[in-house]
């Protein structure tokens, strides 16, 4: 026969007054493991961390989704906290290495669990929680992993992770008796079916479709913020707005040029650019929006306006007239020969892989 709550020994006042804080990116998971809790009553208050790298739900380049609607919709509170430079160390120097590219997994979370447990103690409340599936990421969600990381963040038995729960060690909240270990799930791998299943049992309708995780996954992205790392290890926050934008050039230690890919990406250079910096565009067509940043030569405001007549609609001229604008008000008018493939290939900052295949045409 089936035991009830009560007789398993759950005290169901305990359960109603459990507080706990979950990690909410803001995409299926995270909203799952909280949804999960409140149908067990438990008073969940949500923290989303920030970063420069993609992962912040006031830009909408970014690859988290805004936890706001979900919150709205249940009923659960947010605090939005930003991890800024504690995050950028890790990227530099992850004590458990990067990824395949440079995205610090191991490292990231366990810092995003150290400053929730500050959180959770400032609030008083029982334990932690995020949306984590066993198997889900290679690196970061391997079930010896999880052991390693609580203990390294200093929240060893603190961590629910209620979408595997059922596979993993009881933790403190499930002993005491805060959280019906029953009502916990034993999703494993990456098939993202059962959590459909149980978004819809729980009446979550508005949830993001996956995707590849934040921009240090991604190759190019990667690429970009390597080259940037190892000629400036202390980044302004323009230089690593502007990672996310436009075909990179780096034509000396000092000195990287971007090319805008569309309207939007022109505008947004435009609005990054700052003291120093030079614009650059052709006038009268289709023209990139082209910014110089750094110590630029001669010979770089040279190839940069190379660059932008190259990606312009007067490429197939044999020479044309770009306008070049300084921010300190200093304007004029430049004529070069649209750049070669050799120029191109010469000192583009992509992966590889991706070198040839975004070679323009000729």
């Amino acid at each position: 026969m089936e035991l009830n709550r009560e007789e398993r020994g759950f005290n169901i006042s305990k359960i109603r007054k459990a507080k706990a804080v979950a990690l909410l990116s803001g995409g299926l998971d995270s909203t799952l493991a909280i949804l999960v809790l409140l149908r067990q009553e438990i008073d969940v208050t949500a923290i989303t961390f920030l970063t420069h790298f993609g992962c912040d739900i006031t830009d909408s380049s970014s690859c988290s989704h805004d936890p706001m609607p979900a919150a709205k919709e249940f009923g659960f509170k947010v605090k939005l906290s930003h991890l800024a430079d504690k995050f950028i160390e890790i990227v530099k120097n992850p004590g458990f290495g990067h990824g395949r590219n440079m995205n610090p997994c191991i490292d990231c979370r366990i810092l995003m669990l150290r400053e929730a447990k500050v959180f959770m103690d400032l609030i008083g409340a029982d334990f932690l929680v995020t949306g984590e599936v066993l198997g889900q990421r290679p690196m970061s969600q391997r079930k010896a992993c999880f052991p390693l990381v609580d203990r390294e963040a200093g929240v060893e038995g603190l961590v629910l992770r209620p979408l595997s729960a059922k596979l993993l060690p009881s933790t403190m909240a499930e002993l005491k008796g805060l959280v019906d270990r029953e009502g916990l799930h034993d999703f494993k791998g990456r098939t993202r079916r059962p959590q459909m299943t149980l978004a819809a049992d729980l009446g979550l309708t508005n949830y993001p479709a996956p995707a590849g995780g934040c921009l240090l996954t991604e190759p190019g992205y990667a690429c970009r913020l390597r080259d940037l790392l190892k000629y400036n290890t202390v980044p302004e926050l323009k230089e690593l707005h502007l990672l996310r934008v436009g075909r990179h050039f780096r034509t000396s230690p000092e000195c990287k040029i971007i090319v805008g890919r569309n309207e939007a990406e022109n505008e947004r250079i435009i609005a990054l650019a700052s003291s120093g910096d030079t614009l650059m565009s052709v006038e009268d067509t289709g023209s990139p929006t082209t910014i110089i940043t750094g110590r630029a030569s001669d010979d770089d405001i040279v190839t940069a306006a190379s660059l932008t007549a190259r990606y312009s609609d007067a490429k197939h001229l044999s020479l044309v007239e770009v306008s070049v604008s300084i921010m300190e008000g200093i304007s004029y008018k430049l004529r070069c020969i649209p750049a070669t493939n050799d120029l191109i290939e010469g000192c583009r900052i992509v992966d590889s892989k991706r070198k040839k295949a975004e070679m323009p045409a000729s």
